[in-house]
């Protein structure tokens, strides 16, 4: 062996054991999706947290989970809505509540980053300041986060079919190759009570996914849109959905279109195979006193 071709071995010894060290490529952090649970009636802070549980066995994703404190009656406080600074996807099913300024600017931070949003039935009407409060804006928030009526009742006409009423849902024929649509039947039933959100909502540029027609309905009912897209004035994502009734989480092809929902806005493909039915069983219990 030549001077040459030694030279160029004593190179690449000394070098080996630096080679070795060369740290690995970080892997990808998984997506953290934030649930905003505050709703009086429908148990979101039940329902919500076994879809979180589900999202994390069966597609990885980091989940948090947040609760009106102590109970859902509690109108006042949210803790932990730090954690949308860092969340990929944040998921409201909020009801008429009250919260401090400081936590409201934390949601309003994340609308206005431009990630994608979404919401469940009564986050219509999230908020539910007096007129003289300094935050009364905010009860219109869902009109800009999701393109839904601004509030409940109103000018904007929104309110709902009765408590003894259901809805048949069925998917719009120009929506059907939606990836949020993947493997969602084309009818099914639920058992929340039809919303009222027309004529004026959703607001123009939402793409509709599914109608409801009200099944024995308290007043004369017309066909509602029930699930639509959007992208919101800030750039991020929207799904929203008026279904919510704990009872729809035990629908499967309700739980499809939410776990599509998810993926889709993530920018995620949607999963190609369905586990069957998720274990969601939330009995409903309407409003409850906690005193």
């Amino acid at each position: 062996m030549n001077k040459f071709c030694l030279g160029i071995a004593f190179v690449l010894l000394a070098n080996f054991d630096g080679f070795s060290r060369v740290p690995a490529p970080k892997k990808a952090k998984k997506p953290l999706v934030v649930f905003v649970c505050g709703d009086h009636e429908y148990s979101g802070e039940s329902t919500l947290p076994l879809l979180a549980t589900v999202l994390e066995k069966q597609y990885g994703f980091r989940t948090k989970v947040l609760k009106s404190f102590p109970d859902q009656n509690a109108e006042k406080d949210i803790p932990g809505l730090e954690a949308l600074a860092e969340a990929d996807l944040a998921v409201f099913f909020l009801r008429w509540r009250q919260l401090p300024a400081e936590q409201v600017a934390l949601m309003d931070a994340y609308l206005k980053s431009g990630k994608p949003i979404m919401g469940f039935r009564t986050t219509t009407h999230s908020f539910n300041y007096p007129k003289t409060d300094p935050l009364v804006a905010y009860n219109g928030w869902a009109e800009r986060a999701f393109g839904a009526p601004p509030g409940w009742g109103g000018k904007s006409q929104h309110t709902h079919y009765g408590h003894n009423a259901s809805t048949d849902a069925s998917i719009i024929p120009e929506a059907a190759k939606h990836p949020i649509l993947t493997g969602v039947d084309p009818t099914f039933h639920v058992r929340s009570w039809l919303y009222r959100v027309l004529p004026d909502y959703p607001v123009k540029g939402t793409e509709w996914l599914l109608m409801g027609k009200a099944v024995n309905p308290d007043k004369a009912a017309t066909e509602q849109p029930i699930a639509w897209t959007w992208k919101n004035e800030y750039g991020g994502r929207v799904f929203f959905t008026t279904m919510g009734h704990p009872e729809d989480f035990s629908v499967e092809p309700f739980q499809r279109l939410v776990v599509n929902a998810i993926h889709w806005e993530l920018g995620m493909s949607v999963p190609k195979k369905w586990p069957g039915k998720l274990d969601i069983n939330v009995p409903y219990r309407g409003m409850v006193n906690s005193k």
